[in-house]
């Protein structure tokens, strides 16, 4: 008798199991990515200054004059001390004779030093006369330049309906497709995609007086979402 109540349990149990698993396979599971374009209102560059000497403190003392001259001309020009972080400062040894296949010795002949800043521009622009002002103080060290938003809220906002109407979209097409009904969603993720430049650029509008020529074009900002919808009776 109680065999026969744990062989019934025990086929009631895989009934159940095998339900919830057939109910959890009727699933309809669809990424979407939704990605919105506008125009930059800001630029962050990577600028420094590096100079060479025989003596490490004169080579160091030249980068860090220069550097002092580039910071005090980014205030004057209206840069916030919030948008200016040094990110690298380095001294490092010049070798002579490495490679000297006669078996010498290498020797240091100077030293070279670098100091290397981060500055976020939020007046566009002001961009390329902040470039040339820099420049002229003794920057000679350019690491990069990238546009973005102040901003993204909004704009990742756009990105994010536009993402989940592509997927609802995506998930009644298979529904109709495979001839079942689609039922309510389950569960939704999200991933960010971020914010990266795009192709297609747009000349900016530079001040009155000359400076060095940039391009903002437009950036791109997207919103990956998972959507999973439930497959109705």
């Amino acid at each position: 008798m109680i065999l026969k109540t744990f062989a019934f349990l025990a086929a009631m149990m895989a009934a159940t199991t095998a339900g919830m698993a057939h109910a959890e396979e009727r699933r309809i599971t669809v990424d979407a990515t939704g990605t919105v374009q506008v125009a930059p209102d800001m630029a962050t560059i990577t600028l420094g200054v590096t100079n060479e000497n025989v003596e490490a403190s004169a080579a160091m003392q030249a980068t860090s004059d220069a550097v002092t001259q580039v910071l005090a001309r980014l205030k004057e020009m209206g840069i916030e001390d919030r948008d200016v972080q040094t990110r690298d400062l380095s001294l490092s040894p010049v070798w002579s004779g490495r490679n000297n296949q006669a078996g010498e010795q290498p020797v240091i002949t100077g030293f070279v030093a670098s100091n290397r800043v981060f500055v976020r521009v939020r007046d566009l622009a002001s961009l390329g006369q902040i470039m040339d002002a820099v420049i002229q103080d003794g920057a000679n060290d350019f690491g990069g330049l990238s546009f973005g938003v102040q901003d993204p809220k909004p704009v990742e906002a756009q990105a994010r309906a536009q993402a989940v109407g592509e997927a609802m979209t995506k998930a009644e097409q298979l529904a109709q497709a495979a001839n079942v009904t689609l039922g309510p969603v389950q569960s939704i993720s999200e991933q960010s995609g971020g914010v990266r430049p795009m192709a297609e650029m747009r000349a900016m509008s530079m001040a009155d007086a000359g400076g060095v020529p940039v391009a903002g074009g437009e950036i791109s900002v997207s919103v990956n979402v998972s959507m999973e919808f439930e497959i109705s009776e």
